[in-house]
């Protein structure tokens, strides 16, 4: 499906049903639960030696490990571990962000206050909370090249991994249809970052692991909406990968 016809469909599916989303979207929030980010330090090193890789994770509740219990289970310390194995180095990690941030509340809350990153790769995790605010590719597109502005002011060849808008129509905690226009503003914005990491140096796109429609459920937690333990291990060995390739190339 072209991209114009995608942002058709899906525009078209919010006017159709309108009524319907608004309802089930209250219901939705109204019965998922509320789940903490992951618990433990925001920072820790896989490994040892004297040169480790320094990853930075920013992002939304995934980045914060929302739905296991520590860090160590979660996409930063999941991604750390493949990272280290990888690259047969040590991997010094530490994340940043919050639940429920967009892309232009991320930039605005962590990344430009922050002092210039030292790190020598940064994974970003956003799209969720964008697609649900039914913000528009130009906005999502402008957010993320804000942000990378933002992170590479030190440093202009930073490499940068950018994690795959999640396909929110295999998310269980969602009904049908909201879960389908839901997947099909995923996927508008997906393919946006996919054309714009594409004409970024340093910048690669990493596809959401697509796991069989009957191991689905075994990707997420209780809520139905965040990963699970099992779901990080996945996404956290494709962004690693893709990492190590960048850093080789560094």
């Amino acid at each position: 499906m072209h991209d114009l016809a995608l942002r058709v469909l899906s525009d078209s599916s919010l006017v159709l049903l309108a009524p319907v989303l608004v309802v089930q979207g209250t219901w939705v929030r109204r019965i998922t639960p509320r789940l903490p980010p992951a618990g433990g330090p925001q920072e820790g090193t896989i490994g040892g030696g004297a040169r480790p890789i320094h990853l930075l994770l920013v992002g939304e509740s995934p980045a914060m490990g929302v739905g296991v219990s520590d860090h160590t289970a979660g996409l930063v310390g999941q991604t750390a571990h493949a990272l280290a194995g990888a690259a047969g180095r040590a991997v010094s990690w530490r994340v940043m962000g919050r639940s429920g941030a967009s892309a232009r509340n991320l930039l605005d809350e962590f990344i430009a206050p922050a002092a210039p990153t030292d790190a020598d790769v940064v994974v970003i995790v956003l799209g969720v909370n964008d697609t649900i605010r039914l913000s528009s590719p130009a906005q999502w597109i402008g957010a993320l090249e804000a942000l990378l502005e933002s992170l590479r002011r030190s440093a202009h060849a930073l490499p940068v991994v950018l994690a795959a808008v999640p396909p929110l129509q295999y998310f269980p905690a969602i009904p049908w249809p909201l879960r389908q226009v839901l997947g099909l503003r995923s996927k508008l914005l997906d393919r946006a970052a996919v054309e714009w990491a594409r004409a970024r140096r340093a910048v690669v796109h990493v596809p959401h692991p697509r796991a069989l429609l009957a191991d689905v459920s075994e990707a997420f937690c209780p809520d139905g909406f965040h990963p699970s333990a099992v779901g990080y291990h996945h996404w956290g060995a494709a962004l690693a990968s893709a990492a190590a390739t960048l850093l080789q190339g560094t």
